[in-house]
């Protein structure tokens, strides 16, 4: 019997849904394929139609990967009795291919090795271009179209998605405002990137960045700590760049990116609503 009325207790509680957002298909013409957006938008999105608001993208944006723990990451810091920067929509891009999407060209794969993977772990690579085409002219323009959106825009990536948050920052500057990059894999390509990052700033940036540069334990890949350091002294000399470093021990690779960016907004916007 109390198995049974247990049952009917059970069967008559109501159940809502909870819902932090959803889900699109983009077709890109560019990359040649459907490509999977999740998107947070503020709880008060659909009351106040007149507040445009900022957004944030979350490169391996895919449920599974990033954008969930991030998404509430800045829903917390967004709350009114925090308010550590405006209320704002999170784009996760799904990583469907991010060996492919976030690497640039190489002439050759040899230096694969060196870091300890096997070249065919990489069968393709080499289309970071075509992938920020993507991002500029058709995933861009899709969100300001569909949402209401300031010109504001932080680009998040961890890892080979630090090395393309990277690329973007020397070779397309404009594209973002705040940029966060986390234990990016700089190694691509024999370092190239970092060898001619003070190079492409120079040529490349024209106006004010924020950049957020984190790295995890340094016993556990020293080199990808000193390549991750090497380019916060490359930023930190430019004048137009407002620039952090910000090194986790306690951290791993695998587990730095919830903490970092929690620490990137902070860093990046030190005040809240009640700060002194």
């Amino acid at each position: 019997m109390t198995i049974f009325f247990a049952t009917i207790s059970y069967g008559q509680t109501k159940t809502n849904l909870l819902t932090i957002g959803k889900s699109e298909q983009l077709h890109s013409r560019i990359l040649k394929e459907d490509r999977t957006i999740n998107v947070y938008i503020p709880a008060d999105y659909q009351l106040q139609d007149t507040i445009s608001y900022p957004v944030i993208y979350v490169l391996d944006g895919g449920i599974e990967e990033d954008w969930l723990h991030i998404a509430g990451t800045v829903h917390f810091n967004t709350q009114p009795w925090i308010a550590r920067f405006p209320r704002s929509i999170v784009v996760g891009i799904e990583g469907n291919t991010r060996r492919k999407d976030f690497t640039f060209p190489v002439d050759n794969i040899d230096f694969i090795e060196k870091e300890g993977f096997q070249k065919s772990s990489f069968p393709q690579y080499g289309g970071s271009e075509k992938y920020i085409n993507f991002i500029e002219q058709e995933l861009q323009p899709y969100i300001n179209q569909k949402y209401r959106t300031t010109t504001k825009k932080t680009i998040i990536g961890e890892s080979l998605a630090g090395l393309l948050t990277t690329e973007i920052l020397l070779n397309r500057p404009y594209l973002f405002n705040d940029y966060i990059i986390v234990s990016p894999s700089l190694w691509w390509g024999e370092q190239i990137l970092l060898k001619n990052a003070e190079q492409l700033l120079e040529q490349n940036l024209k106006k004010k960045v924020n950049v957020y540069v984190g790295a995890p334990n340094k016993e556990e890949d020293i080199k990808m700590f000193q390549e991750a350091e090497s380019l916060y002294h490359v930023l930190k000399s430019n004048k137009d760049i407002h620039s952090v470093f910000d090194y986790m021990p306690e951290e791993t690779h695998a587990t730095v990116i919830h903490q970092a960016v929690y620490n990137a907004f902070k860093k990046l916007y030190p005040k809240t609503t009640y700060s002194p």
